[in-house]
């Protein structure tokens, strides 16, 4: 369930519940300082596959490059962007994870060391629904590897959801339950620490 949600859209949030108001649409220069301006955090997430099931779990971010997923039982599988690549590991099969590379996920693009929105071709969609400030993003140089579309309230900017659409149109959303800083080592995202683990 996790390795085909995964690889047909990689990592997204769902629905958003209960959002601040906003006051205005925030620009594409205030967003990229935003993410920029995350270099180490935790949070919950509520992953809506895109089968319509859901999962649960707690995420790690360390920018450039790093984030872990960490779902919740039933399901007890990792996913972790470390070293340019993703891996997919079933705890529960205790087997070598499946890996892709980062670059060729939508989720790269918020995990650059420079988040540039003003890139050339990188936005696709910029919006503002009276609430929140939605921002569709691509790989101005891979665009088929699909679009991440980021939902942003302000005052101050927090990060809300974001729902990933692979090259083939299937889409799964994931709704983050508020970031905090935190001070994490770089073996969080040691993916043979992992698996060193399941041997014990």
């Amino acid at each position: 369930m996790i390795r085909r949600a995964f690889t047909a859209g990689l990592i997204a949030l769902g629905t958003l519940a209960a959002l601040p108001a906003s006051a205005q649409q925030l620009s594409l220069t205030e967003i990229s300082r935003y993410l920029n301006s995350i270099t180490s955090a935790t949070g919950s997430f509520t992953q809506i596959n895109a089968d319509g099931t859901i999962s649960t779990g707690e995420i790690a971010i360390k920018r450039p490059g790093k984030v872990r997923f960490d779902y919740n039982p039933p399901e007890r599988a990792l996913v972790m962007a470390s070293a340019g690549a993703v891996y997919i590991l079933d705890r529960k099969l205790g087997a070598r994870p499946d890996t892709y590379p980062l670059r060729q996920t939508p989720l790269s693009i918020i995990l650059a060391r420079n988040v540039d929105l003003s890139r050339a071709g990188m936005v696709v969609g910029h919006g503002y629904d009276g609430t929140a400030t939605t921002v569709t993003a691509q790989d101005p140089d891979n665009p088929d590897y699909g679009t991440i579309q980021l939902k942003f309230t302000g005052s101050p900017v927090e990060l809300r959801q974001w729902i990933i659409t692979d090259g083939n149109g299937t889409q799964t959303t994931v709704i983050l339950g508020g970031l905090e800083q935190a001070n994490l080592s770089n073996s969080v995202f040691s993916i043979e620490a992992e698996l060193a683990k399941l041997k014990r």
